[in-house]
């Protein structure tokens, strides 16, 4: 314990002078970079709007990890930096932070990849019972624009702001669940991760209800989240952002065919089924 308490001072004088470890913030920015790339080559042109198929297991699995690293992976350079920062002054080497700290991020995936699968058996099951054509009748502009204004609401949750405070505090999170050898990394990582799902699990859900597949969305929601977990004052940006989902989500139910970042399709079919 004196060990850890001695290299988290040294890990807070660290990061106070902006130090991170390059090594690891060049490899996550440049995952991330090439993530999106991907993304916009192998997902243009296919978002549908809401009720946009997720394909099958493997596919979706393939394209959520990809999705996960684009979105969630910057906003974790602090974490990646304060674990590879207290490793080092704990005396590990750098081989031993080589197989850590991929450790680590690996166990953060694997919370995420269980909340993506968790959305996946819930679509199949909805799609099983012959519910899909919700998405694409009068009531699918009322289904998005409500999972919006959930997602809204619960910014300003209790639960969101304590999860939020530990996504935003890795020191005091290590502090507290410190485990060594690579098996604890992971295990470290899960920990964080479910932490971090409890914090945005709402924020990803909006992805599900305007379609996965959107691209301008996911770039949106990105923001969202690195700011919030990154900027020095991100946790006065939740408020805001409640706010606008909350709007938004009354837009769409009110009148669908004008907002923003929808789907045309999307927005046509509402419009022929509210004249109709």
């Amino acid at each position: 314990m004196r060990a850890l308490v001695t290299a988290s001072r040294g890990a807070i004088k660290s990061l106070g002078r902006g130090s991170v470890t390059p090594g690891w913030t060049i490899a996550i920015v440049g995952l991330s970079v090439a993530a999106w790339f991907a993304m916009s080559v192998s997902m243009g042109g296919m978002d549908e709007g809401p009720g946009t198929p997720l394909h099958d297991l493997p596919m979706f699995l393939v394209g959520w990890i990809v999705m996960l690293t684009a979105m969630m992976l910057p906003s974790e350079l602090n974490y990646v930096a304060a674990f590879g920062i207290l490793l080092k002054g704990r005396g590990k080497t750098a081989n031993e932070r080589r197989r850590r700290i991929p450790s680590f991020i690996a166990g953060y995936g694997i919370a995420w990849i269980a909340y993506g699968l968790g959305a996946y058996f819930l679509d199949s099951v909805v799609r099983s019972a012959g519910l899909e054509w919700i998405a694409r009748s009068r009531v699918g502009p009322y289904v998005a624009a409500s999972v919006l204004v959930l997602a809204g609401l619960y910014q300003f949750s209790k639960l969101k702001h304590a999860c939020l405070t530990g996504c935003r505090s890795p020191l005091s999170f290590f502090s507290r669940y410190w485990r060594d050898g690579d098996g604890g990394a992971v295990v470290m990582g899960f920990r964080h991760g479910l932490v971090c799902v409890g914090c945005c699990w709402a924020l990803m859900a909006v992805m599900f209800a305007v379609g996965v597949m959107s691209l301008s969305w996911m770039a949106l929601l990105t923001v969202l989240m690195f700011a919030e977990k990154m900027l020095p004052h991100g946790k006065k940006l939740t408020a805001p952002v409640g706010i606008f989902l909350a709007v938004m989500g009354i837009w769409i139910a009110v009148a669908p065919d004008t907002a923003p970042l929808l789907r045309h399709q999307f927005l046509y079919r509402a419009s022929i089924c509210r004249a109709h």
